[in-house]
This record gives C-alpha cells, structure tokens and sequence, in this order.
C-alpha cells in the first residue's frame, strides 16, 4: 500500500474512484464507520439526559416519544453510515451486489419508519391505560383494540410501500387482492366471524380484561385475561384456561357480574309457632337493625323485613336486602354479621327457631279396655282359641259392655232405685 498518499488529506475529501489508491478508499470506508459508531454513542446520551428532563413532566406524549425512538433512531443512523460506506465500496469495485444498495437503503428506511410508528402506538397505548400517568386512564380493552388497529394499518401499508419502492404496482396488487378476496372470504368464513365477533367485543364492550363474566347459555364462567382478534381467554375459578371463539359471543347471552353495582341477601328464617306473638316485633328489629347497618344499602335498593309463610312446623319471615360491596369475599363477611345479629334478635325476644316437629293426637276409643275381672291382655287367655277369634270375641264383649253400661245409667236416670 502506498501509506504517502495519506499525507496529502485533500485526497481523503475526495469521493473514491476507480483510480484512488486503496489506502486511501479504506481509510475513508473506516472514517465513515467510526463516525457512525461515535454519533451513535453521542446520540444515545443526548437522548438519556432529554429523558431525563421528560420524565419530570406530565405530559405522557414526550416520553411515548421518545421512547418509541430511541432505537429507531440507531437505527437509521447505521444505516445511513452503512450505505456511504457500501457506496464508496462500489465506486472503487465493480461487483454487482453493490448495485442494490439504493434499494435496500429505501426498504430498510421505510421499514424503520413502520418500526418507530408501531413502537410509538404501543407506548401510547400504555400510557393512556396507565393509572399512574393519567387521571382517569382508557378501558384496556378499548386501548388494545385501538392500537391493534393502527399497527395493523401501519404495517400494511409500509409493505406496499415498500413493494412501490421494489418497483412492483400497487394497482395490480390491489386488484388481485380484490378478485381473490372472495375466494378467501369464503374459505376463511369462520376465521372472518370469529375476527368480526372480536370487532363486536371491542366495540360493545359488553367485558373487558379482569372482569368475570359468565353464560346462561353454555359452560362459560370466569375471568377473562386476554382478548384477541381471533380467540377469547377466560380463566376458571378451578384455574383452568377457557378459549372462547369471537363468534360465539354475538350469538349467547352473557352476563358480567364484575359490574353488579350491589350484592342481594335473600333469607328465609323459621321460627315456632309457639312464638307467633313476638313476630312482629322481631321483624321491626331486623328491619332497624339493616337500616342502622353502615355495610347495607338501603337507601336506594329495595328493603323488605316481613312475614311471609305458614310452613308445616314454623311460621317464616324474610329478608331481602343489598350490601354495598360488591367484593365476594367482603360480602359473605357482612351476610354472617347480618345472620349472627338476625339470631341475637330472635333470642333477646324470647322465641327460638323452629325445626322439623310433629304432634300426633290419638283418639280415646283407640285406647284398650279392661275386662270385669282385670283380663286386658291378649296372652292371658288359654282357652286354645286362635288369636283373632280371641281378637274378635273381645270387641264383641266391649261392644256388650257398653250397651249394658249405657242401659244402667240409663235405668239410673230414670229413678230406677228399689234397691235403696
């Protein structure tokens, strides 16, 4: 190499030819690259001190910003220091892969404008959902289907884009998209409801990530933790993962619990008959005590403490009433309170709660009869006859025996007394 060629530095400003010492042509293609690498480090610290600045702010724009470029930047500045280097390499060459530098020089710039646009929708839309960041943060599902969205829409149309760069027509693209978007719609039918259904589901609103939804209609019950264009994922309550399609959801009834705005307690409670006088009092002071309750809604839900049934072995009052929590655990803790009070209540009144009884009244003619001479056992007799010629010869004799009984104080009523 000749290494005197250095020596004159306006031979390193000039653009390389075919006739430039090789020396000279590899200084300035390592020049280039150390220029690139330099700015590089240069740049990334400049971007950590305006982060630095950005983050004491509440604007939630700037970071999002700068965040989605911080690499995207790098990026293009490689790629600029790259294609100078690859072009000064083709002036002094003549191989043929350096005739597609310009070409992968307009992709790989359109491609890190898609990169940045599609960081820059999803720090956007974490930081709408943030609760940190803003006062009354987005629905997350309505965020995640907004920035599904737009990055879809990005990506499209960077690959046209970059086809129109590649010299391809976007036209003819577009037509044949066209003719043979029938043919996949048609092939493609349950994949476009199950994608339509998520639209639904994105739109209506009808649940979003976290809640419990459940369907009268089919076995669905659970939490949901993901929603996706194609598939909704609902954990179960046994902790197993439920995949739901999209298209099922614009055909079932649904219902979604996390937004019940009270929990119900609905009881029924039996007390003796033996205490029907105190019900009415018992009743007043259940209905005072979930008036005075601070767990218990009842100034804008329905409160009813009233008798209500006769049952076979109690007589039953109810109640029906809301909590103000909606939280499943917090509300079996205020039911028990409730319950306990309700029992304490029924106790300070003197009545007790009733359970299964049955009194059985008996007839007096069911009742045995003894003979004139003690005889009332069956077993008694041993004059060899069978038991239900005994049985029977018996209820004749009762039968006898109270016509006679009748017949003498009947004779006695008469005055009937020549024995006196």
């Amino acid at each position: 190499m000749n290494w005197q060629a250095l020596t004159d530095w306006r031979q390193l400003l000039e653009w390389p030819g075919p006739d430039t010492d090789t020396v000279v042509w590899l200084t300035q293609v390592f020049a280039v690259v150390f220029l690139t690498v330099a700015t590089n480090f240069i740049l990334m610290r400049v971007i950590d001190i305006i982060d630095h600045f950005s983050s004491k702010t509440e604007n939630l724009w700037d970071d999002a910003l700068l965040e989605a470029a911080r690499v995207p930047v790098r990026l293009l500045l490689w790629v600029v220091g790259l294609s100078v280097a690859a072009e000064m390499l083709q002036s002094v060459s003549e191989s043929a892969i350096f005739e597609y530098v310009a070409e992968v020089r307009r992709v790989a710039f359109i491609a890190i404008i898609a990169y940045f646009l599609t960081r820059l929708v999803t720090n956007i839309e974490t930081n709408l959902v943030d609760p940190d960041r803003v006062k009354k943060p987005m629905d997350k599902t309505t965020a995640n289907a907004v920035g599904k969205l737009l990055r879809i829409s990005v990506l499209i149309t960077a690959l046209l884009i970059i086809l129109q760069a590649l010299g391809y027509s976007i036209s003819g693209v577009l037509a044949f998209g066209g003719v043979g978007g029938i043919a996949v719609a048609y092939a493609a039918k349950d994949l476009l409801a199950n994608f339509f259904g998520g639209m639904m589901v994105y739109l209506d609103k009808p649940f979003k990530v976290g809640e419990w939804v459940r369907s009268p209609d089919r076995s669905i019950e659970g939490t949901v933790e993901h929603i996706g264009w194609r598939l909704t994922r609902i954990r179960t309550f046994d902790q197993r993962p439920l995949y739901v399609p999209n298209s099922l959801f614009t055909t079932v009834v649904l219902e979604n619990p996390s937004r019940m705005l009270n929990r119900r307690i609905n009881e029924k409670i039996g007390i003796r008959y033996d205490d029907w006088q105190v019900m009415p009092d018992i009743v007043a002071a259940v209905r005072k005590m979930l008036i005075d309750h601070e767990d218990m809604e009842t100034d804008y839900r329905t409160l009813i403490v009233n008798f209500d049934h006769y049952g076979d072995s109690y007589i039953e009052f109810f109640i029906y009433t809301f909590t103000k929590t909606t939280d499943w655990v917090r509300y079996h803790e205020i039911k028990q309170d409730v319950l306990m009070r309700i029992m304490h209540i029924v106790n300070d009144h003197g009545a007790q709660f009733a359970f299964p009884t049955r009194t059985l009244h008996m007839h007096s003619d069911a009742l045995p009869r003894q003979d004139d001479d003690g005889d009332d056992e069956p077993g008694d007799h041993d004059d060899g006859q069978a038991p239900s010629r005994r049985a029977a010869r018996g209820t004749h004799r009762n039968r006898r025996d109270r016509r006679q009984g009748w017949k003498g104080e009947q004779d006695q009523e008469t005055g009937d007394d020549d024995g006196e």
